[in-house]
């Protein structure tokens, strides 16, 4: 039986031949032959001239989506076999350790399917009809090609139901233990792959937190630390120095140290690091990283309880308590009380000094908070998606222009903003001009020292915009 065509409009937008691997209903002028619900088509120009196989789904607005550039038999094991062994090459070459992702839907030629690897177990999301109907196919071919312990299913996402599909989870082959431990760049974190966002983890973000190394140290001096030679046995004995006859050992001996402005040994190993707020934390992997690179005190914040207990747990692992501190708070309301506190903070001081322009402005018989009014060398803020589709883009800009704008209001002057958005309506330009607005009424100059986004294991296909979701920069901040 010959495969059915569909056939495409004449007068359509050559978007497949630029590399987009979909294909919407609009752009269908109709199906030459028979064809159920999931089943491969061969897409073909009005004139008939061969384009790509997809498989189809009349519910869904992307009606195909291309699986081939040249004609394909059958989705069948051996054809995700080939593909699984392609991804896991691409992995191996440019992926530091086991954990990553493994299939990235489009960008691997594999639309609808994702696929992480937590240590010896795989998590999985079928997406797409397409892909939901060759289930028992990907199994025996993750199997086959990755041989893990167990393989789990979190295709509990809203978008199967554009499908005609519902959201289902649980396990699909072997054993899965609920928390799985992983590492990313030597850190040591759990994932909860049953109840943890999306898949459990966001590994797209992990070149990026290796990133943020550089910002990490060298604020010692403005704490008024200096580096100072100091003889070692003088140090241990807390004794006088030694006389003339003893130079020549005393040179040997010698090592600089850190001393304060009065000349004491400063005895805390992360003198030089820096004061680090990470919003929006989910469990902690920044944070984990800010103390990794050396960060003096890192505050890990999240409006999820159940995260930051996670956080927490992931900080402990590492060897790292003594240096975070955990809030579960709204981070928009934390970021507005922090710069209100500080704002507080100046207008008493005008009032003290007699440079205030009026009175009864400010309360001075109210003490101010001690939790308050705080500001750090470095601000990061990695929010969820505020964009889900193109009407909320004017209220996402609204969004990230509030954020930053305090977050920017927070960080020490000379220090950095670390900024993301994961929205894919919100284009790297728009977001760019909204952080440059936000510095405008910050009162802010804002220096773009780094520009970044998916790491390696999520490639990007040219033509497919979607793919170009995730915008990472680093900012260092100064006031006009």
């Amino acid at each position: 039986m010959e495969r059915a065509k569909a056939v495409l409009q004449r007068d359509r937008k050559k978007r497949l031949e630029l590399g987009h691997p979909w294909v919407f209903a609009g752009e269908i002028n109709r199906i030459d032959g028979e064809a159920n619900a999931g089943d491969l088509v061969d897409l073909v120009s009005y004139q008939g001239r061969y384009l790509a196989t997809g498989y189809w789904n009349p519910k869904s607005q992307i009606t195909v989506r291309v699986i081939s550039y040249k004609p394909l038999e059958a989705m069948d094991q051996a054809f995700f076999r080939e593909r699984f062994e392609q991804c896991a090459q691409h992995r191996s070459r440019f992926v530091d350790g086991r954990d990553c992702r493994l299939v990235y839907g489009e960008a691997d030629f594999l639309p609808g399917l994702i696929v992480d690897r937590f240590g010896e177990v795989l998590v999985v999301q079928l997406l797409t009809l397409g892909m939901d109907i060759h289930r028992e196919a990907i199994i025996s071919a993750l199997v086959e090609v990755f041989s893990p312990q167990g393989i789990y299913e979190r295709s509990d996402v809203s978008v199967r139901l554009l499908e005609g599909l519902e959201e289902r989870k649980g396990l699909l082959y072997g054993e899965c233990p609920r928390i799985v431990e992983i590492v990313e760049n030597g850190l040591h974190m759990e994932v909860d792959i049953v109840e943890g966002q999306k898949t459990g983890y966001f590994f797209d973000q992990r070149e990026n937190r290796a990133s943020i190394a550089p910002l990490m140290k060298g604020w010692g001096v403005r704490s008024g630390i200096r580096l100072e030679a100091r003889n070692l046995d003088d140090m241990k004995a807390d004794s006088a120095a030694s006389d003339d006859t003893g130079a020549i050992a005393e040179l040997a001996q010698t090592e600089l140290v850190p001393v304060n402005a009065n000349g004491k040994v400063v005895t805390f190993p992360y003198w030089d690091g820096a004061t680090v707020l990470e919003c929006f934390a989910h469990t902690g992997s920044f944070t984990l990283h800010a103390c990794k690179y050396g960060a003096k005190k890192v505050t890990c914040l999240d409006v999820s309880a159940h995260a930051i207990e996670t956080a927490e747990r992931n900080v402990a692992r590492n060897g790292f308590t003594d240096r975070v501190e955990f809030v579960v708070a709204d981070a928009f309301e934390y970021l507005r009380s922090q710069v209100k506190g500080i704002e507080e903070r100046m207008e008493r001081g005008k009032i003290s000094s007699g440079n205030a322009p009026g009175k009864g402005k400010t309360d001075t018989s109210k003490p101010i908070s001690t939790e308050a009014g705080r500001k750090w060398d470095v601000v990061i803020l990695d929010p969820p998606a505020f964009a889900k589709n193109k009407n909320a883009i004017e209220g996402a800009v609204r969004g990230y222009k509030d954020i930053n704008l305090h977050g920017m209001k927070l960080v020490n002057e000379g220090g950095y903003l670390v900024t993301a958005s994961c929205s894919y309506h919100m284009r790297p330009e728009l977001f760019l001009e909204t952080i440059q607005a936000a510095a405008v009424d910050a009162g802010k100059v804002v220096r773009l020292i780094e520009w970044r986004a998916a790491g390696k294991d999520h490639p990007q296909i040219l033509g497919v915009n979607e793919g170009h979701y995730l915008k990472f920069g680093i900012f260092e901040v100064r006031s006009r």
